[in-house]
């Protein structure tokens, strides 16, 4: 099954590690996501650009709105995702918990760990109706 791995990071806490602490922190972390590859539990992910990047959409007064920036204002943001194949919660809580990037402490990073939905059904059922 697969599970959806929001990772949140304190951008102020990035900020205070030293080019060296960065540099170690990124090969620790890409170093795990090598092993879970190679056990095959890696199914994908991605990092995000920093949070002054993002926009976000919402639906006001029957039209699209756009505001820069993410969608909460709060010292963490996601930081990244991670696509996890697991047989169950325990299991990817198992896995999650040994990624590197929760040895950051002082507030810097923590992950939600969600089990994504097969929109398969709903996807069949769309199509057949749109036909």
């Amino acid at each position: 099954m697969k599970y959806i791995c929001l990772g949140y990071m304190n951008e102020e806490v990035w900020e205070t590690l030293s080019e060296s602490e960065r540099q170690t922190f990124m090969d620790d972390c890409f170093g795990y996501d090598d092993e879970l590859r190679q056990n095959g539990h890696y199914a994908g992910g991605e990092g995000l650009q920093e949070a002054r990047n993002a926009a976000t959409l919402r639906w006001r007064g029957g039209k699209v709105s756009v505001t820069d920036g993410p969608f909460a204002e709060s010292k963490e943001q996601i930081g990244g995702i991670m696509i996890l194949e697991a047989t169950d919660l325990n299991h990817a809580i198992r896995l999650l918990s040994k990624h590197p990037s929760l040895r950051l402490g002082r507030g810097g990073n923590s992950w939600e760990i969600r089990p994504a939905f097969d929109l398969t059904g709903f996807i069949e059922d769309s199509k057949r109706r749109r036909e």
